[in-house]
């Protein structure tokens, strides 16, 4: 059965690499994914209680391919699904994009087929079949600049997932399988100090693809977040790198021999601290949503290793939140670019007065993502922060300060004059692509609205919000709001250094040298303290 919703985007991709000039088969593809998202909703539903699995092939127990679904994974493949669908729905119009489409439907059948598989080398061959189409992607437009930086992040990918296959051969000449539940079952009879190889190789792979500090530079850089397609972005932003944060989590799962959470947490701090300051530093607005992704990231890794059950439902809620919102400001960014015709926040002014409903969806994405009481992101927030320790919350605090302060210089896209000089005669957004944004928009008010029930029916929990915590959380954000305009008014606001410290990024050496570094801190740490 599982393998059903690995092959149905595979059959949309072939059908829309033929029809892809017809607009009605474009149509007709739209009907098919939405379709399947209610496929994906009743795999949910079904997985809340029991575990589904699929043998593929003829060959039982550990040596063949075994799909199987949890309750987590079944929730992160409907959110594939729904931002797919937004994304086809975006799409809708624009023309000559027969390998664009196919391209699409190929990456969603990838991550799908990641969130199921337990096998350590099928997730191997999927990583690396889901990096050779993100690069074709990133390559779409054929530019110098893209084909440069896309072989970049095809090699630094290929570093990377050598150190995972290095680390998966040796948990197989250590135990013979592959299979994900028998590993973990048979490391647990094994010496501690045999593992640590292992352990500092295969989470030295994942901690790349997840773009957590020093191993995130790809992400906003290599990745070119800017020249790439808006729908291509909100993709590899929304949902792409979440599949690598859930990989992530399960390795660390596998390997629970280490307690290296402590670890990991100052690691999320840091990566999540780096990332707003960064986003901080820049003025193009898609390089402003690139970095804050490497900055939700870590929030997701301080909730999923703050130790607390609450923290943990928080970054796996957060997950969600990022997601909706997150897709949102992508996919906003992209209709402001095409009627302003620039990506400097500076420049781009009057866009409540040009597109009110663009400018609507921005402001409710930007709430959601600042954590403002009533969206979505203030649910997953108040989970992530919710009895843990002092320090960790603080952190949170000043993190989400500093994702204040880099959007209120976003947000003031919003307001004043249009300069006609910019928009001239460009059309506004057509309503294929207004409809997918407005659906955004509206969930990340709904997911804050009733996010309490809503985490308890995606996780099968029984978590309760406290209003008077609640409400203290509000008082905080609303303080941050105010210190936070201080700041960016005086501070920030045309600083010069801060653009240079912006342009700041590591080339191919330094980003290699970088993964070194990290697979001798994991040893040091996990092996030696």
């Amino acid at each position: 059965m599982l393998t059903f919703f690995v092959i149905v985007p595979v059959l949309i991709a072939v059908f829309l690499f033929v029809f892809s000039t017809n607009k009605a088969a474009r149509v007709l593809a739209i009907i098919i994914q939405s379709l399947f998202v209610l496929a994906t909703f009743w795999l949910f539903l079904q997985s809340r209680h029991t575990e589904f699995i699929t043998y593929v092939g003829s060959y039982d127990d550990v040596l063949g391919i075994i799909l199987r679904t949890s309750n987590t994974s079944a929730v992160f493949i409907l959110l594939t699904s729904v931002i797919f669908l937004a994304v086809s729905i975006y799409s809708y119009n624009e023309e000559g994009v027969r390998t664009f489409w196919f391209l699409l439907f190929i990456l969603e059948a990838v991550l799908v087929g990641l969130f199921l598989t337990r096998d350590l080398f099928n997730i191997f061959v999927l990583v690396e079949v889901g990096t050779v189409v993100v690069t074709i992607l990133i390559m779409y437009y054929r530019g110098r600049r893209q084909m440069f930086t896309g072989m970049v992040y095809l090699m630094l990918n290929i570093v990377a997932m050598q150190f995972y296959l290095f680390g998966i051969g040796y948990i197989y000449m250590l135990t013979g399988a592959f299979d994900v539940a028998h590993v973990a079952d048979a490391l647990a009879y094994i010496d501690r100090e045999a593992l640590v190889l292992p352990y500092a190789l295969i989470m030295t792979g994942m901690a790349f693809k997840c773009a957590i500090i020093p191993l995130h530079s790809f992400v906003p850089k290599v990745r070119l977040y800017p020249a790439a397609p808006s729908a291509v972005v909100a993709i590899l932003s929304g949902v792409q790198i979440k599949t690598n944060v859930y990989l992530f989590l399960q390795f660390h799962q596998v390997f629970d021999t280490f307690s290296a959470q402590g670890f990991f947490l100052a690691v999320g701090i840091i990566t999540s601290a780096i990332g707003v300051f960064m986003a901080m530093c820049q003025t193009d607005i898609k390089m402003i949503l690139a970095y804050h992704t490497v900055s939700q990231v870590g929030l997701i890794i301080i909730g999923l290793f703050a130790g607390t059950e609450y923290s943990f439902l928080g970054g796996l809620f957060h997950v969600i939140s990022h997601g909706v919102f997150k897709t949102a400001l992508f996919l906003t960014a992209g209709i402001i670019f095409h009627a302003y015709g620039t990506r400097d926040v500076y420049k781009i002014r009057g866009v409540m007065r040009r597109m009110p409903i663009v400018g609507a969806v921005t402001v409710a994405a930007v709430l959601g993502i600042t954590g403002a009481p009533f969206f979505i992101g203030s649910i997953s927030k108040y989970f992530i922060s919710a009895d843990v320790h002092w320090l960790v919350e603080w952190s949170v605090i000043i993190i989400s300060l500093g994702t204040i302060i880099s959007f209120t210089k976003y947000a003031g896209m919003l307001f004043g004059k249009p300069d006609q000089d910019l928009i001239g005669d460009k059309p506004k957004p057509d309503t294929w692509r207004l409809v997918p944004a407005m659906a955004l928009g509206a969930m990340c008010l709904l997911g804050g609205v009733f996010g309490q029930p809503l985490v308890n029916f995606l996780f099968v929990n029984t978590a309760t919000i406290d209003i008077m915590g609640y409400a203290q959380k509000a008082l905080i954000f609303f303080v941050s709001v105010a210190v936070g305009y201080g700041i960016y008014k005086y501070i920030i606001a045309g600083n010069k250094l801060l653009k240079r410290i912006g342009d700041l990024d590591l080339g191919f050496k330094s980003a290699c040298a970088s993964m070194g570094a990290f697979f001798g801190l994991i040893i040091i740490m996990v092996g030696v303290l």
